[in-house]
């Protein structure tokens, strides 16, 4: 039996993730068949198939792939909510691929195994940002009577939301953008008085 090379077999992994993802972008989900995406990465379907079981296997990897970056959100106990949530809102909006995520929530709506992976991925950032709040909260940099767990709903819709600023605006300033949401964090987030 041949041995797989585990750094090599993750290496290619990844380089037919990066493939998916273009032709994702480039085609939608739905518009992005296998056989693109084996044109794109440069293998056969049956090579493809080594590596992922279908289309939902790839969004899986690519949601993964984006929780291990979203991982500033696990920070020092002692980090200042506000620093994290504006580092990771800078990410956002330097993020150029937001239309993929829009395409996977209108897929999430008609596929219940999108749906499935989608809410997996909230719960964990949900209960991150969630954690990083209440930690706020006890050294004192977030008011404390805030609701955390609506406070969180409305965090992720903004993040979410800065992916969607670049579709909008190409030519969007991520300065004087990222200086607009540090003020609007500031005032949801400082204790007040």
């Amino acid at each position: 039996m041949r041995k797989v090379d585990p750094v090599k077999h993750e290496a290619k992994r990844l380089e037919i993730l990066q493939a998916a993802g273009r032709c994702f972008l480039r085609d939608g989900f739905r518009g992005a068949s296998v056989s693109s995406i084996c044109k794109e990465a440069g293998i056969s379907a049956g090579h493809l198939y080594h590596y992922f079981d279908n289309k939902e296997a790839m969004i899986e990897a690519m949601i993964e792939t984006e929780l291990s970056r979203a991982a500033i959100l696990r920070v020092a106990p002692t980090a200042d909510p506000v620093v994290v949530l504006l580092e990771e809102f800078e990410r956002r909006i330097a993020f150029r691929g937001g239309a993929l995520l829009f395409d996977v929530l209108a897929e999430a709506s008609r596929n219940p195994a999108i749906a499935g992976l989608v809410r997996r991925q909230s719960r964990i950032v949900h209960g991150w940002v969630a954690e990083l709040l209440r930690r706020g909260q006890e050294q004192g940099h977030v008011e404390a009577t805030l609701d955390v767990d609506a406070t969180v709903r409305i965090l992720v819709c903004w993040m979410d939301a800065a992916k969607a600023m670049v579709i909008r605006d190409p030519d969007l300033d991520p300065r004087a953008t990222t200086q607009s949401g540090e003020q609007f964090l500031l005032r949801l987030l400082r204790p007040i008085g």
